[in-house]
């Protein structure tokens, strides 16, 4: 595909993650203030080109066009009211659309060839002071129009002394109508006649200014629905519950003939308490252009997630029942202590987990290193019961993930494991050191990433995740953050779904 072809549908989609002008730092300066990164390339406008059609035909269709009312003096008849009534848009079809990224300017969109035909009535009369004639017809309008925008994206509510804050919008005031075609049918007849004569130099000026002025006006609409509607999806994407991600643009994008490259905050809200990003290490030779999306993520997002879930005691599980017996099925080279047999064949044993001390993470190109310490005890579910066993664990995990079959898959190497404040008989306490250290290994970590992994998966896929097609999805560790790249498949129905809810 040539680069300076692509879709409207792209030049809307795109107006939710870019925007270009009224910003308080350069893209450079605003580097250090960055925690996430979006690129789109070529590749994905080949993808959102496909929905060019849809997002054309929403803007025709749901404009509203207005009754028109006019009169006019004519010689042989006298003075002449009318009214074009009840303006409606049919067979509509759409040519083709090219767009061309416009380095540091914005994107020009030109679409060819719509094809629509407009029904509506005309209620006229005509006469003088002596005598008047009133008449109504059905008439259609054979159009084809070419359209060109010349589009500008800005910061929604950025002034100087409010840098930073709210979303990207679109202009779209740059739209220009061509019309090669616009002919007048009255009630079909496509005969000359003198009615049509008269109507047709009026009909022909007022429908050009009326359509003009409705389809650019709906076009500016649905652009900036679909750019708070990408970016609020964004947001709760990274978001849940009381854990809030606010993804604000730092600066202008960047926009070459390659691709368009915008900067978010990745600020981390939660009870009250927000991080703060400042010394970013983001360098834009730090992604590519071989895959159609790229997404560079900083540790200054995910760091402060950990602790938002962990004062939002997310780190928490019991274990009982079958699952805890199964659990306890592993073998182990060490020997199991006897007190842990007697409790496991007591009534209804009980096993509680719990971070005891906020997760501290970190990433580097051997993956994501993450250092917490557990507090584990073993008791029983009835009440009132006093504790088996109590005692904490430090462990220092590197973790890969990756993404495959729309699951999240994380491979977990340890690194570090310790075991301290054993609470129990002390004639048995050092005698547990190894068996724990060994059990918190081979049985506590594969648990919990057999925890994390499907419900991790399960919060992606409640904000539609699973939804995409998503084609060899890459997650890049790298020193101070992670690069996800992949190519994907956008679903059609998403989009048609999403105009006509919001739309109609």
């Amino acid at each position: 595909m040539d680069k300076n072809m692509a879709a409207f549908g792209l030049g809307l989609l795109l107006f939710g993650l870019a925007g270009q002008g009224h910003s308080c730092l350069d893209p450079a300066s605003a580097y250090a203030f960055t925690g996430a990164v979006c690129r789109l390339t070529y590749p994905a406008a080949v993808v959102l080109n496909e929905k060019t059609t849809e997002v054309i035909k929403a803007a025709f269709q749901h404009a509203k066009y207005p009754n028109i009312e006019g009169e006019k003096s004519m010689s042989f008849i006298g003075k002449l009211k009318y009214g074009l009534l009840n303006l409606e848009i049919h067979n509509l079809s759409i040519g083709k659309s090219e767009f061309e990224l416009r380095e540091n300017v914005g994107i020009g969109i030109d679409i060819s060839n719509v094809s629509a035909v407009f029904k509506g009535t005309i209620k006229y009369s005509y006469g003088s002071a002596l005598f008047t004639v009133g008449h109504s017809i059905d008439f259609e309008i054979e159009s084809k129009i070419d359209l060109v925008i010349n589009s500008k994206l800005w910061q929604r509510k950025a002034t100087h002394s409010n840098c930073g804050k709210g979303k990207v919008a679109a202009d779209t005031s740059d739209c220009c109508l061509t019309f090669h075609k616009l002919k007048l049918l009255l009630q079909g007849d496509r005969e000359p006649g003198w009615i049509k004569k008269m109507f047709t130099d009026i009909i022909t000026f007022t429908m050009k200014l009326v359509v003009k002025g409705q389809i650019c006006k709906e076009i500016n609409k649905v652009a900036n629905i679909l750019a708070d509607f990408i970016q609020e999806t964004a947001e709760e994407f990274l978001s849940d519950g009381d854990i809030r991600v606010d993804i604000d643009v730092t600066s202008a994008p960047v926009i070459t003939s390659n691709y368009i490259e915008s900067y978010h905050k990745g600020l981390v809200t939660y009870n009250g308490s927000t991080s703060v990003v400042n010394a970013s290490v983001f360098n834009p030779d730090q992604l590519s252009e071989d895959r159609s999306l790229h997404f560079w993520i900083s540790d200054d997002i995910l760091n402060p997630l950990v602790t938002a879930a962990y004062d939002d005691r997310r780190f928490v599980r019991n274990i009982s029942g079958e699952d805890l017996r199964f659990l306890f099925q592993k073998e182990l080279s060490t020997a199991r202590p006897e007190l842990l047999n007697k409790w496991l064949s007591s009534e209804e044993p009980l096993l509680k987990t719990w971070s005891a001390s906020d997760p501290h993470l970190w990433t580097t190109t051997q993956g994501t290193s993450v250092k917490a310490v557990a507090a584990v005890e073993l008791s029983s579910a009835k009440q009132d019961t006093p504790p088996v066993l109590y005692f904490e664990t430090e462990v220092e995990v590197l973790v890969r993930a990756s993404y495959a079959d729309k699951n999240l898959i994380l491979n977990c190497t340890t690194v570090h494991i310790s075991i301290s404040k054993i609470s129990t008989s002390p004639d048995i306490s050092e005698s547990l050191n190894a068996y724990l250290q060994e059990a918190v290994e081979k049985i506590g970590i594969p648990k919990v990433i057999s925890y994390l992994e499907p419900e991790l998966t399960a919060l992606m896929n409640e904000q539609g995740l699973h939804l995409f097609d998503l084609i060899n999805p890459e997650v890049i560790p790298q020193n101070g953050y992670v690069v996800i790249q992949m190519d994907f498949g956008f679903p059609h129905h998403l989009l048609v779904d999403f105009l006509r809810k919001t739309l109609d």
